[in-house]
């Protein structure tokens, strides 16, 4: 018997597989990192009778989330700036705040609280779009996690690169780098059409083509951002974006906070997939995207924290919750967005946008195990009729228990509350974070 081979037991098996079926009393047979058998737990077959037993009776089990859109490195500037609009937030705060602190250390350590955080809710993959790339890298492997690393791209300088060619040259070494890491992939990433020039795209659009990568960019974010693209270059960002080649079934286009009708269809046609980011959206008050009209008009919406400068948390329950009770209000329809098409948003429709559909997203045989338990026998969780509604509209990320990437037990909270990591100790994790705060406070005053 292998140390990889090992048996869950939870309550319910919530598969994500397009059926919306709940498995009562089934197990879930892991052996080398991925799925090999689900069978009713009195059926375990005669040669895995021998397999040790996770005993999660109290648990729903389902995929590992899937964070579409963040900034993880961002963690370091949780709080830094509240209470603000998207533009003065950027140009005022963090953008000045880049400037002096941004470094590698300075991604590696926000990276690595970022991946504590989202592991320790149950997200077991993300895609991200911040600077330095390796060393966000350096932190996903430390951790054990599963991540689309967004090659950022700019006009304009930073701590990170000066010209656009420089910043498309580091990030195709980063990529050339870990091309052959399976847990790792990427995107180019050209930040915003109002950072990014047409000449920029077109050569983004051509080099993702021949080194087969996709692209992440905001799209449509803030009211501002349209008017100004209509100022400038007389059309809408997404008409200019499809102009210029840069949308297409690889695209991942976060917000989409304000899209006409016409313009879903048109993102439906091209495959484009929206990472919807409904916290960060309210508490910029960038708007409500039309989250529900595009999953009507056939686009792929997954979910994305953004980051946790903006948020101010990296909790894809959150997301959840409110990404279905703001269709609801949006539409006027208290079907709009129901559990599952919300549970499908952060597992299975983030898997699907990152083309790693056919390893992740969902409880299926042959697939990754990336796996979460997510306890439901407390007080406020009881009684609990139907798990589905329960993993959306009651529970919080405090309620997962464990986190497994490729079979391997990621994060584990122990029945006293503790928060076990595999790769790093909480109070490393609580040092860092206060040695950023005393730092970036210190220059403050």
């Amino acid at each position: 018997m292998s140390d990889s081979q090992f048996i869950i037991k939870p309550r319910w098996v919530i598969p994500m597989d397009g059926k919306q079926a709940t498995l009562e009393q089934h197990a879930v047979l892991v052996d080398a990192g991925k799925i090999l058998a689900i069978a009713p737990k009195n059926e375990i077959p005669e040669w895995a009778s021998d397999w040790p037993v996770v005993d999660c009776s109290r648990h729903a089990l389902l995929p590992g989330l899937v964070n579409l859109h963040a900034h993880s490195s961002m963690n370091l500037l949780r709080g830094y700036a509240d209470d603000l609009a998207l533009m003065p937030w950027l140009n005022e705060h963090i953008w000045p705040a880049e400037r002096q602190w941004v470094s590698k250390s300075f991604v590696h350590d926000g990276s690595l609280l970022a991946c504590a955080e989202m592991l320790s809710g149950g997200i077991t993959t993300f895609n991200d779009m911040y600077f330095f790339p390796q060393a966000t890298i350096e932190a996903v492997k430390r951790c054990g996690m599963r991540a689309h690393i967004g090659l950022v791209i700019m006009e304009f300088p930073t701590n990170y690169a000066t010209t656009a060619n420089e910043y498309i040259r580091l990030g195709t070494e980063v990529r050339d780098q870990f091309k052959s890491d399976t847990d790792i992939s990427f995107s180019f990433a050209p930040h915003a059409p109002y950072t990014v020039s047409n000449a920029t795209f077109e050569q983004i659009s051509t080099l993702a083509e021949q080194l087969n990568l996709g692209i992440h960019t905001h799209l449509h974010e803030t009211r501002a951002e349209i008017q100004q693209s209509i100022e400038q270059f007389g059309v809408r960002p997404l008409d200019r974006l499809l102009a210029l080649g840069i949308l297409g079934p690889s695209t991942v286009c976060a917000h989409g906070v304000h899209l006409e009708q016409n313009e879903l269809e048109i993102l439906a046609t091209q495959g484009v997939h929206i990472a919807h980011c409904p916290c960060s959206n309210l508490k910029l008050s960038s708007g409500i995207a039309p989250a529900a009209a595009a999953l009507r008009a056939g686009l792929n919406v997954g979910l994305g924290t953004d980051g946790a400068a903006s948020n101010n948390r990296l909790d894809l329950w959150q997301e959840m919750r409110t990404a279905a009770l703001l269709a609801k209000v949006a539409d006027d329809n208290a079907e709009s967005i129901p559990a599952y098409a919300a549970l499908q948003m952060a597992t299975i429709n983030g898997a699907r946008a990152l083309g790693l559909q056919d390893q992740i997203g969902s409880i299926e045989v042959g697939k990754q195990a990336d796996l979460i338990a997510v306890r439901l026998d407390d007080l406020n969780s009881l009684p609990a009729y139907d798990p589905i509604s329960h993993l959306v509209y009651v529970a919080g990320r405090e309620q997962v228990t464990h986190t497994w990437v490729e079979g391997h037990l990621r994060y584990q909270r122990t029945e006293e509350g503790q928060a076990v990591f595999a790769g790093v100790e909480a109070e490393e994790l609580r040092s860092i974070a206060l040695q950023w705060q005393l730092k970036i406070q210190s220059a403050q005053s």
